[in-house]
């Protein structure tokens, strides 16, 4: 079930654009996106066929202002948390890159409940909330390209230091959107790291 859906969904105060794979009632898979990227980049990468085929139920989001969702007066966590709403869902990994991940690490560390686990590559905002990372309680994969501009991959310790359960990947001579550089890599660690969701 690898056929991809595109719809429109109300998220609170916002309309946002969402691309849809994977087996209905599944365990479910937000992908964020990084600021230059959108929710058809993860269709053009396969990243929605490859999970959808492992079983998961896979949501690619365009957050408001980006892709094909207008902009809106709304923070990013108000949109997550209402898209959580519509969408039935009581539980969903998050995979966020550079932006992305900024927002989907905030938004587990405000609604630990919510997210039952957690891809990071490239994120920004680590020391920003460094005090706050404890709070993570849900598994966590961290990947970074080694030759990442953007965000140092040195900022990998800071999460290292606050989770002991951290799972690290670097990605050699890899550039801050390693996923791209490497998606071989990235879908092999990304299908290793959520299938455990589907027998869990």
């Amino acid at each position: 079930m690898s056929d991809v859906q595109s719809k429109t969904v109300a998220a609170g105060n916002c309309t946002v654009h969402v691309l849809e794979a994977g087996p209905s009632g599944a365990p479910a898979v937000i992908l964020l996106h990084g600021m230059k990227f959108k929710a058809a980049t993860w269709q053009d990468l396969g990243t929605l066929k490859v999970l959808a085929d492992v079983g998961l139920h896979v949501f690619a989001v365009d957050m408001p202002g980006f892709g094909e969702s207008p902009a809106c007066e709304s923070t990013a966590d108000a949109v997550l948390t209402a898209f959580f709403r519509s969408q039935n869902l009581s539980r969903a990994a998050l995979v966020g890159p550079s932006m992305g991940g900024r927002i989907a690490m905030e938004f587990a560390i405000k609604n630990p409940e919510l997210v039952s686990a957690l891809v990071l590559a490239g994120p920004v905002g680590v020391k920003e909330n460094k005090e706050k990372l404890s709070d993570m309680t849900m598994p966590v994969l961290a990947v970074w390209g080694e030759a990442d501009q953007v965000s140092p991959p040195e900022l990998i310790e800071v999460l290292a230091e606050k989770l002991p359960n951290l799972r690290r990947e670097i990605y050699p001579q890899a550039p801050h959107p390693c996923y791209l550089e490497q998606p071989e890599r990235w879908h092999g660690h990304l299908k290793e790291f959520l299938t455990g969701l589907v027998s869990g």
